[in-house]
């Protein structure tokens, strides 16, 4: 989209003011669909930043997460947190992941988010 949606704008700025982390949602992005929950900026960079210490090969990078995020106007990325890329009738990672997409790459989306087919 070249200008963002000002209603998922307005709904990602419910879930930054820290209303929520449990907002479902599902978005086309780049030709991905994501599915998954929003969470507040900085709930994602703890979780993110939490996971890459705990690695060995990856705990360098952790830091990096810490920085306090850069807050002016109204957001312009979108946080998922037990999130997964659908490729067909299978979600990746099965578990759930975490992904930082850009609100202006977002070419649909819809409230919740969809389960994927077990195999």
């Amino acid at each position: 989209m070249s200008k963002p949606d000002a209603l998922l704008v307005d709904d990602a700025g419910l879930v930054e003011s820290g209303r929520s982390n449990q907002m479902p949602l599902t978005v086309v992005a780049g030709g991905a669909v994501i599915t998954g929950r929003l969470a507040p900026e900085a709930v994602w960079r703890q979780r993110v930043s939490k996971v890459l210490a705990d690695s060995a090969r990856l705990s360098d990078f952790s830091a990096v997460f810490t920085a306090a995020a850069r807050v002016e106007g109204p957001p312009t990325r979108l946080h998922f947190h037990v999130a997964r890329i659908l490729q067909g009738t299978v979600g990746i990672p099965e578990t759930g992941g975490m992904y930082r997409v850009a609100i202006e790459e977002v070419s649909a989306w819809t409230m919740g988010d969809f389960s994927c087919s077990e195999h």
